[in-house]
């Protein structure tokens, strides 16, 4: 079963193959994806990694947690499902 981690904290020159290619290194990647500003059509500096198996991601976790890319020390962690957000009304 695939297992999908966040990956924050990435410069932002980070592309979605240069993070497939430095996660399959752990393991078989099945996607990866750079999140981009709608507007400014730039990285927002964080991206989600599909690995293969549960036991890939974790290896992926311990060996790119906290390591060094391009001069900023990236986040690994599992990805948690979105949060519903509502619009025009606030908080309620």
């Amino acid at each position: 079963m695939e297992k999908k981690l966040y990956v924050g904290n990435l410069p932002y020159s980070t592309t979605d193959e240069s993070l497939k290619d430095l996660f399959s290194q752990a393991g078989t990647v099945a996607a990866a994806s750079i999140i981009i500003d709608k507007f400014s059509k730039r990285s927002k500096g964080f991206g989600f990694v599909e690995m293969a198996t549960e036991e890939e991601a974790a290896k992926a976790k311990d060996m790119f947690n906290g390591t060094e890319m391009e001069g900023r020390k990236i986040l690994v962690d599992e990805a948690r499902p979105m949060k519903e957000r509502t619009f025009g009304q606030g908080e309620e």
